[in-house]
């Protein structure tokens, strides 16, 4: 059987137990259900601080933690995309009460007391995952701290169009495995955007390519392109957000950005890049 590194708990010298029988490893082990504790947890490739990132974990979120190393470090696979990478232990604790609601605002903060004039004990970003106890005033309350009701929605709330819901993150900075709207890549974008519609979305441009929409025929001219589409080159994807413009994140302008989709095709083609594919959802 072929299993993706990237999702699965797979190592040679350790494995998740449900995979015994499928994968060669010399031992295997049953996770621990963590959540995140911290505004985001950065997941880096190795277990050291130097390592590429490739993904985050957001506040709220749960994860499974398959090994904790002296130096703490936590091996764990995000529930959220099954994304698998080394985290900060610190930056987990125990599973609490069930998420009730999530951040529908870009950004926003936990007060210790339900007072805009006090200061935040922490920042959440867009897709934060909280436990709401109650509402005080304009604020709902959770076990860590107050956060404003405008910012908040339940997790069956699902926004209607998710090319709008993309466009709020233009201006947000470009961050290599940036999943939180202080910082995002090209597929995370498009896999909150998605998320937030209520629709399941890979972590990967590749995995993304492969999993969502179908194929539709493209060619250099623009009017091939429709509102949502998903254009993907190797390692990359962009949202068509009309038929004249492409909305993503991407190094050359280190931003979230929305411009012509011919200037962007002929940008990234003069890099080596071709389309490689449009999925229509």
């Amino acid at each position: 059987m072929s299993f993706d590194p990237r999702v699965t708990p797979m190592r040679p010298d350790l494995a998740a137990a449900y995979l015994k029988g499928n994968v060669k490893a010399e031992r295997f082990v049953e996770g621990n259900a963590q959540q995140v504790l911290a505004p985001a947890a950065t997941a880096f490739a190795a277990p050291r601080p130097d390592a590429p990132m490739v993904s985050e974990a957001l506040y709220g979120e749960r994860v499974t933690v398959y090994e904790t190393t002296g130096e703490g470090w936590a091996w764990s696979q995000m529930e959220a995309d099954g994304y698998m990478g080394w985290f900060s232990a610190n930056a987990f604790g125990p599973v609490g009460k069930p998420a009730t609601h999530r951040v529908t605002a870009l950004r926003s903060f936990i007060f210790l007391t339900p007072d805009i004039k006090h200061a935040p004990a922490a920042t959440l970003s867009f897709a934060s995952r909280l436990a709401v106890t109650g509402t005080q005033g304009e604020f709902i309350t959770t076990d860590a701290g107050f956060v404003p009701a405008r910012h908040v929605a339940p997790l069956a709330h699902t926004e209607p169009d998710f090319v709008s819901t993309a466009r709020r993150f233009r201006g947000t900075p470009y961050l290599w495995g940036g999943r939180s709207s202080l910082g995002l890549d090209c597929s995370g974008v498009v896999q909150l955007a998605l998320q937030a519609a209520g629709r399941a979305c890979p972590r990967d441009s590749d995995m993304q390519q492969a999993a969502l929409g179908a194929r539709v025929p493209f060619a250099s001219d623009p009017a091939a392109f429709r509102r949502g589409d998903l254009v993907f080159w190797n390692g990359h994807v962009g949202i068509v957000s009309d038929g004249e413009r492409l909305l993503h994140a991407n190094a050359f302008h280190m931003a979230v950005v929305e411009e012509p989709l011919a200037e962007a095709v002929a940008r990234i083609k003069k890099s080596g890049l071709e389309i490689l594919d449009v999925r229509r959802l």
